[in-house]
């Protein structure tokens, strides 16, 4: 809630963003509506990046892509802002985070080409629809978010390791919830992973790389899906000399219904 209302639009999400209303997590705001990971980069860079997530649709599923220079995200949410519209960004140089401003007006550059990557955030919606249980939902924190030892499939400078976001279920809900988020590959989809982290890993589950811990319940199991951060491990590797990103779990919310992105 703000002061100019309830945020159950990704309208009224991104105006709180722009008007300093809002900078923290996006988890559980504006239901029913798309959540994206960005990505900004300078044009030179761009077309290796789309190469990198078209050879990685599972955790860099693309809703929209600018053209050099363009704030608006016309595609999925007409009338937005890129640069004011997020909770939070980051600022990287050469691999290096620099800077985390709350808008990036001063940053930009006609050469910026901005990337909009499916986020699980759309998905969880459809899961509690369907009375399935959403742990960092329910403590109100930020979904924990882990580097795994998965390579991702390599483009040009861009390469790194799957980012995978964790939430813990009993069996026969992680059941339900390979069904349910099987019908959003726009989003991730279906869960990478069940159960034994070391197999792809992860060391501790306490200690997770991005976004904050949550319990796992006996008789429960921890389940992974495929996370829209992996760009930003894979910017740890290319090292250009400018990118921007969303904050994890500060996403930028469309205009896009979460049904309008699932598949029959």
């Amino acid at each position: 809630m703000t002061e100019s209302g309830p945020l159950s639009t990704g309208e009224s999400v991104r105006h709180a963003c722009r008007n300093g209303e809002w900078n923290q997590q996006t988890s559980g705001l504006a239901p029913g509506f798309a959540q994206a990971n960005l990505v900004i980069l300078p044009q030179e860079q761009a077309t290796d990046f789309l190469l990198f997530c078209q050879r990685n649709p599972k955790p860099c599923p693309l809703l929209d892509v600018t053209s050099p220079g363009q704030v608006e995200a016309a595609g999925t949410a007409p009338g937005s802002d890129l640069r004011t519209d997020l909770p939070g960004y980051r600022v990287w140089r050469h691999g290096e985070i620099v800077e985390e401003p709350e808008r990036i007006d001063h940053l930009w550059r006609d050469d910026l080409v901005s990337f909009l990557i499916g986020c699980s955030f759309t998905f969880e919606s459809a899961m509690l629809r369907a009375g399935l249980p959403v742990r960092h939902i329910e403590l109100g924190c930020n979904v924990p978010m882990f580097r795994t030892n998965v390579a991702c499939q390599p483009a040009g400078g861009f390469r790194g390791s799957l980012v995978v976001s964790m939430r813990p279920l009993a069996p026969q809900d992680a059941i339900r919830a390979v069904q349910i988020t099987g019908r959003y590959p726009a989003v991730h989809g279906a869960p990478i992973h069940l159960a034994d982290p070391a197999a792809i890993g992860i060391d501790d589950l306490a200690r997770p790389d991005y976004g904050d811990p949550v319990p796992i319940q006996a008789g429960e199991l921890p389940v992974f899906w495929a996370c829209g951060v992996t760009p930003q491990a894979a910017l740890l590797s290319s090292r250009p000399p400018l990118a921007i990103t969303h904050q994890p779990g500060g996403m930028f919310v469309t205009d896009r219904l979460d049904e309008s992105l699932a598949v029959a």
